[in-house]
């Protein structure tokens, strides 16, 4: 058998001990203060990972000061927005399930807009207690982002990145602080890739850094590389080219239409192009990235930015019980559509969310909804506030509801996975944000695909191009009521509707296989998981080091 060698230092005994579950048989080992303790060196059976060569890893403990196990303790920081907190929360129950000891920071502003909506009470602060009574290891902090909770930062978006970009990193700052101090020191700090202060912070108090980003690693990669962009002037230009990008590596070719529309812009000096900006030189010097996206549907793009630094895809990040769970992660209180569903005959319906932040042009709107409404299909559409630009209550055209009353429900929110996981369900007209890509592809449900920004112009590539489970509905300002209606009824019953569903289907095969438990994305945490630990082993052991030698 061939068997890896590792060297390990010695340490107070005190200090850790983790035991491993290694192909079914309990194993372990402890760091002790010398030889004699505990042989030099330990041999295990060398499988396919880049470190410890231990999977998987089932649970992880380490011993504090007083003597109660814990795991490793990690301060994650998440995003305040929908799109950022939702994934965020899966991912920290995730770590929990696994061990680990989470202290989950989201800011007071996002937590207020949360209870002010009634989406979460006041007397349910904690989006973790359902959590813990699974005996999960969660805590939950509140950080202000240096603005007044009650400022609004929809309508002023260029003081709030200035907060997020200045501000925000001296409350997390002293969060840290204080949880050094605490019976479980943390050990590694965890934050959304969009912070653009995370790794120095983190190296600042010797602690390791860990990435996440929530979006699809074709998106990571056109940001993680836009100095190419810049140099060729597709990015940042008086005049940005058109033509066809083909320099990028992990892509063999990209469209300008298709790239994020913070990366078609001509000015980079606005507080949250510098956040963009800042945030990508930050995320090359972490010790780790993880990615909410599957290998499987993007090996490529992985393969290349795996040989720039340690980057894992371990998504989808649902926990156990993909429209379960304990925590509530929505803005806003959900409509249960489940009764009208069930009167609806199989593969009947189609769901319409342009999902929780961005507005659809009054002109467009408009057009979309003559659509469905000339369309064939059935429908449940999400109109939450702000849903168009015309700031109108109902922005629905006139007699639309009226004419629709038989066969469409409306409603302000909803809950999307259960209604995606719906057999009433067949096709999905979606802005393409990547956890509406993710569940519906989670669902097997196929995609008329129109973005808006962001990110949503890529993932549109990847949806439609790439994997072939969606159609595309045309560009902003280019959509017509005929050409919504004929893709609707296509996609839903129609040929090109029947070929994307059989794509689909390979598709939701590779992404519930990923997290099944020998799945690409189980093993890759497996991997993260065994890496950071022997990062942490090394500092831990650098640490005593000097301290004797002082």
């Amino acid at each position: 058998m061939t068997t890896a060698v590792f060297e390990w230092r010695p340490l107070e005994p005190s200090i850790v001990e983790d035991f491993f579950h290694v192909d079914g048989n309990s194993w372990s080992y402890k760091f002790a203060s010398n030889e004699e303790e505990l042989p030099h060196r330990l041999f295990f059976p060398l499988c396919s990972s880049p470190a410890l060569s231990v999977s998987p890893l089932q649970k992880i403990t380490k011993m504090t000061s007083s003597g109660s196990a814990t795991g490793p303790h990690a301060l994650f920081v998440t995003a305040p927005y929908q799109g950022h907190f939702a994934p965020a929360v899966d991912l920290a129950i995730n770590l929990a399930a696994r061990g680990f000891v989470v202290t989950f920071a989201c800011t007071e502003a996002f937590q207020h807009q949360r209870t002010a909506s009634g989406a979460s009470s006041a007397d349910h602060r904690d989006v973790f207690a359902g959590a813990r009574s699974r005996g999960l290891d969660i805590r939950y902090e509140l950080v202000s982002d240096g603005l007044p909770v009650s400022f609004d930062r929809h309508s002023h978006p260029e003081q709030f990145y200035s907060a997020l970009l200045h501000l925000l990193p001296s409350h997390v700052d002293e969060l840290i602080r204080k949880l050094l101090l605490s019976e479980a020191p943390v050990d590694f700090i965890l934050t959304d890739t969009f912070f653009s202060w995370a790794s120095t912070l983190a190296k600042n108090h010797g602690l390791p850094c860990v990435s996440f980003w929530t979006k699809p690693a074709l998106v990571f990669t056109l940001y993680y590389h836009m100095d190419l962009l810049i140099a060729n002037g597709h990015f940042a230009s008086p005049e940005n080219r058109k033509d066809t990008i083909t320099y990028i590596p992990g892509i063999p070719a990209i469209e300008t239409t298709d790239l994020a529309s913070y990366l078609r812009e001509t000015d980079t000096t606005t507080p949250l192009q510098q956040m963009i900006a800042r945030s990508f030189e930050e995320v090359k010097r972490c010790d780790f990235v993880l990615a909410n996206t599957v290998q499987e549907l993007e090996e490529e793009t992985i393969a290349v930015l795996q040989q720039e630094q340690p980057f894992y895809a371990v998504g989808p990040v649902f926990p156990d019980g993909f429209t379960g769970g304990t925590v509530m992660t929505s803005l806003w209180p959900e409509s249960d559509c489940s009764s009208w569903l069930d009167s609806m005959p199989p593969s009947s319906v189609l769901y319409v969310s342009f999902g929780s932040i961005a507005s659809v042009s009054k002109k467009d709107f408009e057009e979309i909804a003559y659509g469905v409404l000339n369309s064939k299909a059935n429908f449940v559409w999400v109109l939450r506030p702000g849903s168009s630009s015309s700031g109108a209550a109902n922005p629905l055209p006139q007699g639309f509801l009226e004419a629709s009353r038989e066969r469409g429900m409306v409603v302000p929110w909803c809950r999307q996975r259960e209604v995606l996981q719906h057999p009433a369900v067949g096709a999905f007209l979606t802005h393409c944000g990547w956890n509406s890509v993710a569940e519906s592809m989670w669902c097997g449900v196929p995609m008329l695909c129109f973005p808006l920004f962001s990110d949503q112009p890529p993932n549109r590539k990847l949806v439609v191009e790439n994997l072939g489970i969606g159609m595309d509905l045309g560009e902003i300002g280019e959509v017509s009521r005929g050409k919504v209606s004929s893709r609707i009824d296509d996609l839903m019953g129609g040929e090109g509707g029947a070929e994307l569903r059989r794509k689909m289907k390979e598709v939701k095969k590779a992404v519930q296989g990923a997290v099944a438990p020998h799945g690409s994305s189980q093993k890759n945490l497996d991997h993260f998981t065994a890496d950071l630990l022997g990062l942490l082993s090394q500092k831990k052991a650098s640490a005593v080091t000097e301290t004797k030698r002082s």
